[in-house]
């Protein structure tokens, strides 16, 4: 696949959009962008999203109409999403019927506002008649910012908006916590059960109407958008690779970065040869367990696990809960399994925690974990609500976000993110069971290898470009280790035969740099980033333009500016 998904521009009057695929993007009155998007959005029991498929695009001077249809997952959806310039406003509809009998999470409109929003002020009607007064988050807000909602309305940008929701009641959750770059707006409530059926022959009719106004002349440029100021502080992060998941036979390649993480389910029957298998790489290990202390035998494996490290070099060990209220989470129950079995094991090993699955989690469940942990850990799966590149690259921003809300709220405790990956390793709110290996051996790979996606963008040269931005922006004081995507494999940094993707280069010069002072610094529009790296006197940075074209970027570095042009979804690096 390219990069960037294609797009087409749909004028009428003072409203644009991009129409990219079934999904309405970047859509701005007056040259000012009002929404990051609107689309609608099918999806299962398990919360697998079934793709629209467009069949035909029909435009006129006042109309977009997209004929579409889903045919995955068991859904069977036929139907339009239309966009329709009034003079009173723009208007958002889909009309959907199901063909057959479909168990349903969300199916619907789902609309997302620029994470820009941040703290400004927001007045929401409900479907009784009452309104009330709040603000768009500023924080990363753990659970619903906003509930019960008719109608919408807010002034940014010059712009004051407008927004009535109809054919359902909406609400509103921060997509940052997956490191979206929006807040979504969307029906059905989640205090109501799901799944929810759709008969055969029963339609789903939502619509969404935008009004907006210019009240302000519209925001200028920063003319200092291409610089980037660097300054020194904390220690760079330790560079670390997600240990391989696929079947045997392993290739013969060369280590990279100063530690491997693994995750061991001790359900599965494969743990100890793929923790064997992930040891031989020579490196030291960071070791995640997935447990239930409650279930039959699983301290017995935890024991058999713990003892098993004995004479492999192991830095840390996390764990987390498999299932129950604080599933993906640490919890007490399961930090103090851990801490006494290596304690019998005779293993005097930092025990950190939090969240294995999303930020979402750690953000939610931050009263489960443990005050005595001596270290947080979580993840980051930017392609979890949406596949596009563009949803990629935006998600950098928010990661730098999720670092600060992280590191802040850890209290001075060391932060691991990793795996840092482009997809979700398991699929954490499944209602159905998950698959997973059937031998004690790695013939048929473990973990990720059953229940990952893989992304074609793993082999692409620009994902060179996006690792050392996302490095950049989680590469904070505070941040101990970053460890990104899989040693090799589909999710790896090499294929399975060994051979080194473009992504590997990055991960080299990203680890050549670990262990010096850490020069960091903000990106001033999400596009260019910068990170560095200070020793022995020597300063060095690396540069990365997630942008479609080149840019000419003046890196401030703590002895001196320095100007580099770096080339589109493109990286170099720079030094004093």
């Amino acid at each position: 696949m390219s990069w960037f998904s294609s797009s087409r521009r749909w004028e009428s009057g003072p409203w644009s959009l991009q129409l990219r695929d079934d999904e309405i993007a970047d859509l701005s009155y007056d040259g000012t962008r009002v929404l990051r998007s609107v689309r609608t959005v099918v999806r299962d029991r398990n919360w697998d999203t079934a793709p629209l498929i467009v069949d035909r695009v029909r435009e006129t001077d006042v109309t977009l109409t997209l004929h579409v249809r889903s045919e995955e997952l068991g859904s069977s959806f036929r139907g339009i999403v239309r966009v329709e310039a009034r003079a009173a406003g723009l208007v958002v509809l889909t009309d959907l019927e199901s063909q057959h009998p479909f168990e349903t999470n969300r199916t619907g409109l789902v609309v997302l506002h620029p994470p820009q929003l941040a703290g400004t002020a927001l007045t929401v009607a409900h479907p009784g008649g009452l309104s009330d007064q709040t603000r768009f988050p500023e924080a990363i807000s753990p659970h619903q910012p906003v509930i019960d909602i008719a109608a919408l309305a807010w002034e940014h940008a010059g712009l004051s908006v407008a927004m009535e929701f109809s054919g359902d009641v909406f609400e509103m959750e921060d997509q940052r916590n997956w490191t979206d770059a929006s807040y979504k707006t969307y029906s059905r409530p989640l205090t109501l059960p799901f799944p929810y059926p759709v008969a055969a022959g029963e339609r789903v009719q939502q619509s969404v109407m935008i009004r907006a106004r210019r009240v302000r002349a519209p925001f200028e440029a920063d003319a200092g958008a291409d610089r980037i100021t660097l300054t020194a502080g904390g220690r760079f992060p330790t560079i670390a690779l997600g240990a391989a998941t696929g079947p045997d036979p392993a290739p013969a390649v060369a280590p990279i970065g100063s530690e491997v993480l693994v995750e061991l389910d001790l359900a599965t029957p494969n743990w100890r040869a793929a923790l064997d298998r992930t040891a031989r790489a020579g490196l030291p290990l960071d070791v995640r367990f997935a447990l239930d202390p409650a279930e039959a035998g699983e301290i017995e494996a935890l024991a058999e696990a713990t003892a098993a490290l004995r004479g492999i070099d192991v830095v840390r060990v996390g764990a987390f809960e498999r299932s129950g209220d604080a599933r993906d989470v640490t919890d007490a129950d399961v930090a103090a399994a851990v801490r006494s079995a290596l304690a019998d094991a005779g293993a005097a090993v930092a025990v950190i925690g939090g969240s294995r699955s999303h930020f979402t989690e750690l953000n939610r469940e931050r009263h489960r974990v443990p005050d005595d942990l001596d270290g947080w850990a979580t993840t980051v799966t930017p392609l979890f609500h949406a596949l596009g590149t563009e949803q990629l690259v935006e998600s950098v921003a928010m990661q730098r976000l999720v670092a600060r809300q992280t590191v802040g709220d850890a209290g001075g405790r060391p932060v691991h993110f990793g795996p840092v990956c482009l997809r979700p390793r398991f699929n954490n709110v499944a209602t159905a069971p998950q698959p997973g290996p059937t031998r004690s051996d790695l013939s048929e790979g473990y973990g990720a290898e059953f229940t990952g996606a893989v992304d074609p963008r793993q082999s692409a040269a620009e994902l060179a470009a996006w690792t050392i931005a996302s490095a950049a922006a989680l590469g904070i004081a505070g941040v101990a280790s970053l460890a990104y995507f899989e040693e090799w494999g589909p999710r790896g940094i090499r294929t399975a035969s060994g051979d080194p993707l473009p992504v590997t280069t990055a991960l080299e010069e990203l680890a050549a740099m670990a262990g010096g002072e850490l020069l960091s610094g903000e990106s001033p529009d999400g596009l260019i980033w910068a990170i560095g790296s200070r020793g022995n006197g020597v300063e060095s940075a690396l540069v990365a333009n997630l942008a479609a074209a080149a840019r000419v970027v003046r890196v401030s570095l703590p002895s001196g500016d320095i100007e580099v042009s770096v080339p589109a979804c493109g990286w170099v690096r720079v030094g004093r």
